[in-house]
C-alpha cells in the first residue's frame, strides 16, 4: 500500500470533495416578488363582500395554497358578481339572448392547462376549465360537451345566466340592430358592431363591458406561475363566436419558467397573432414584461389592414389590453390607447391592492 503523506491525503480529500458535490442535488435558493395582476375589474368588483380578486388571490398564495386555485378563487368574485355584465352570470347574451362563456387556465409549475367555450348554465366557467384540466387529458372542451361534463363534474347547471339588467340590455341592443348579425360579403360592414358603439356613446354600456373579459395571472414567492381568463365574451356575438379568452396562446400563455401573459379586448385582432405566447416568448428572449407587451401591440397594429377596422387615422378602431408578470415578479399592463383615467389595471403585492395606469403603445383613443 502506498504511503499516505499530507500531500496526498489533501488530494484524496479534495477529490473525495467534489464528487460528494457533483453527486449531490443542486439547490436553488430562488426569491421572487409575490404578485397578482388583473384587469381593472379585479380591483372594482367585489361581489358584495369587502375583498376584490386580486386582493383575495394574493393573500392566498403567500399563505401557501396553490397559485391557480388561489387565481381562480379571485376570478370566482368577478364570475359571480352579477354587477359585472362582461363575466359569469350577467354578463352580455349572444345574439339570441343565451349567455356563453369562455374561460381558461394554466398551470405553470405542472405544464398543464384546461379551458372550455360556449359554455351554457354555469356561472363560474374558471372551475369547469380547472376541471378539464385536472380530470381530462384535453385541453379545451366546447358547447353542450363542456356543459355535460360540468354536470358529470357536479356543477350546477342553470336555464339562464341572464340577469334582468343584461336582459334589458340585450332588447336594447335587439331593437337597434338587423337580428342576423352577419357581415355583408360585399362591403363588410359594421352594423351590429356600430349599434354596440352607439349605445356606448349614448351611456348605456361602459366600453370596458363591451369586449369584456377577466384575465388574472400570479407569481408565487418561490417563483410558481400561473394564469386564468374567464369572460362572457363580445357582446352580442353571433352565437358560437369565441374569441381568444380560452385560447392557449392567445388569451392566456404562462410559461413556468418564464412568466405569464393574458389579455382582455378585440379577440380577434390578439388570436391573429397569438399575442400573449409572443409575449412570454419575448420575456423569455430577456425583455421586460413591458417591452415584451409593447412588441405584442405592434403586432397587432400592423396586422390591422381592414378599413373597417381603421379608425380616421388610419389605427385599429379597438382596443387591447395585456397583463403581463415574469417569475421574478415584475409585471406590465399595457394597451393599445388608454385614453381616460379608468384606463387602469389591477396589481396586488405587499403594498396591497390597487389600480395602475396601463401603459400605452398608441396616443388618443381608438374612434378618434
Amino acid at each position: 500500500m502506498p504511503k499516505l503523506n499530507r500531500r496526498n491525503f489533501l488530494l484524496s480529500t479534495a477529490a473525495a470533495s467534489l464528487a460528494t458535490t457533483a453527486a449531490a442535488p443542486a439547490v436553488h435558493a430562488r426569491s421572487s416578488k409575490p404578485v397578482v395582476v388583473s384587469s381593472r375589474n379585479g380591483f372594482t368588483m367585489l361581489n358584495g363582500g369587502d375583498k376584490s380578486c386580486v386582493q383575495t388571490a394574493f393573500e392566498k398564495i403567500v399563505a401557501g395554497e396553490d397559485v391557480l386555485d388561489s387565481l381562480i378563487a379571485g376570478v370566482n368574485i368577478v364570475e359571480l358578481d352579477p354587477e359585472d355584465a362582461s363575466v359569469g352570470y350577467g354578463g352580455r347574451p349572444n345574439a339570441d339572448g343565451v349567455v356563453q362563456l369562455d374561460a381558461c387556465c394554466m398551470h405553470g409549475p405542472k405544464k398543464q392547462a384546461g379551458g372550455v367555450a360556449s359554455l351554457e348554465g354555469v356561472r363560474t366557467p374558471s372551475n369547469v376549465a380547472r376541471a378539464v384540466m385536472d380530470f381530462t387529458d384535453h385541453h379545451l372542451l366546447v358547447g353542450p360537451g363542456a356543459q355535460n361534463f360540468a354536470r358529470q363534474m357536479g356543477y350546477e347547471i342553470e336555464d339562464d345566466l341572464n340577469t334582468d339588467r343584461s336582459r334589458r340590455m340585450w332588447l336594447d341592443w335587439k331593437r337597434r340592430i338587423d337580428p342576423e348579425h352577419y357581415l355583408d360579403p360585399e362591403t363588410r360592414s359594421q352594423a351590429a358592431h356600430d349599434a354596440g358603439i352607439s349605445m356606448i356613446d349614448d351611456g348605456i354600456i361602459d366600453e370596458q363591458e363591451y369586449y369584456g373579459t377577466i384575465n388574472c395571472n400570479g407569481v408565487s414567492p418561490s417563483g410558481e406561475v400561473c394564469g386564468v381568463t374567464t369572460t362572457s365574451g363580445l357582446a352580442w356575438k353571433i352565437p358560437g363566436r369565441v374569441g381568444d379568452s380560452p385560447i392557449l396562446g392567445a388569451g392566456l400563455y404562462v410559461d413556468g419558467d418564464i412568466g405569464a401573459a393574458g389579455s382582455t379586448g378585440r379577440g380577434e385582432a390578439n388570436l391573429f397573432g397569438l399575442c400573449s405566447y409572443l409575449i412570454v416568448e419575448e420575456m423569455r428572449r430577456g425583455r421586460s414584461p413591458k417591452d415584451a407587451g409593447m412588441e405584442a401591440l405592434k403586432r397587432i397594429r400592423d396586422n390591422t389592414i381592414e378599413k373597417r377596422l381603421k379608425n380616421s387615422r388610419g389605427l385599429p378602431n379597438f382596443n387591447v389590453n395585456f397583463y403581463i408578470a415574469n417569475k421574478a415578479g415584475d409585471y406590465a399592463g399595457v394597451a393599445l390607447y388608454a385614453p381616460s383615467e379608468r384606463s387602469t389595471f389591477a396589481v396586488c403585492d405587499e403594498g396591497g391592492p390597487r389600480v395602475e395606469p396601463l401603459e400605452a403603445l398608441l396616443p388618443g383613443g381608438p374612434r378618434d
